[in-house]
């Protein structure tokens, strides 16, 4: 499910291997919108009526991101266990939110959160022991990669949702900040960015972009927060900032490992969009950062 190391070639006669041009964006979409507004349909839908269906897309959405990930370190030679770390990352998934909505919940996520974790990781060593000595440290190390990366971080979402009397809340607002982050990065990026925030690591993000994310993740942030769960004012603004902060850093992060893997997208999973792990990579660093912040600042849950 890796995507190729470069864009195709445009031809001359521009036949079925022309670039395709999106625009500034570099993306198609129509293609994007429609993934998008799917998406969108189903997350707006279990969240109203089926709160687990949701829990099912988290525990996917891990799973095939772990995937590709996988498939994408094969390209230098790593080979990550990556059977038990999906399997892994459903139970994950799946248990945290679970154990979540029991009471006591620190305690119980706690203790089911870390079993899950150090059973994926037991069954990674064992699964590895079949290729032998040669190579053992390195694929292994590929597999720890994933799992901290992808269910560890990805499990947050999860607990988000999880909590009794908000969870629903307090999920859109994660989901909002996070969105109007690449929505504002986007619009402010495409229409104003001349100055490169990280031109070594992604050319194209701009700090007048990362203006437009602040302001659009804020406001998002400070009207959920008011709103959506009573909280104070200064409360929505430092999510709103912590938020687009570790959004924008976990787009980074993604941009890192896909330079040095050599690779465009992480696949073509999601048409216009790229991978799964494309549409991840600011949610996984921003989970729990929001988990952490609401459950101490926010009172309920």
């Amino acid at each position: 499910m890796s995507g190729p190391s470069a864009p195709p070639p445009a031809t001359e006669g521009g036949g079925a291997h022309a670039a395709t041009p999106h625009g500034r964006a570099g993306r198609n979409l129509p293609a994007a919108l429609a993934v998008g507004l799917g998406l969108g349909a189903y997350v707006v839908l279990t969240l109203v009526f089926w709160r687990f269906g949701f829990v099912l897309l988290i525990a996917l959405a891990l799973a095939l991101a772990s995937v590709e990930l996988g498939n994408a370190l094969r390209r230098i030679g790593l080979y990550p266990a990556v059977v038990p770390i999906v399997v892994g990352s459903v139970a994950i998934a799946i248990g945290s939110y679970l154990a979540g909505r029991q009471s006591p919940v620190v305690f119980s996520t706690t203790s089911v959160l870390l079993a899950a974790l150090a059973l994926t990781v037991v069954a990674c060593l064992v699964w590895r022991m079949r290729g032998g000595a040669e190579g053992f440290v390195r694929d292994t190390a590929a597999s720890m990669l994933i799992i901290a990366y992808v269910p560890l971080l990805g499990s947050f979402a999860a607990l988000i949702l999880a909590a009794p009397e908000d969870g629903v809340a307090r999920m859109i607002l994660f989901l909002l900040v996070v969105v109007m982050n690449d929505t504002g990065g986007y619009v402010a990026g495409v229409l104003f960015g001349k100055h490169p925030m990280a031109p070594r690591i992604s050319p194209k993000k701009s700090w007048e972009g990362f203006a437009g994310s602040l302001v659009f993740g804020v406001v998002a942030a400070v009207l959920m927060a008011v709103y959506g769960l009573q909280a104070p004012v200064w409360v929505g603004v430092l999510l709103g900032v912590c938020l687009v902060a570790a959004g924008t850093c976990g787009d980074l992060v993604e941009s890192l490992i896909k330079r040095d893997l050599g690779i465009k997208d992480m696949s073509s999973f999601l048409p216009g969009h790229g991978g799964v792990m494309d549409r991840l990579d600011s949610l996984l660093l921003a989970a729990p950062v929001a988990w952490v912040i609401m459950y101490v600042l926010v009172p309920g849950g």
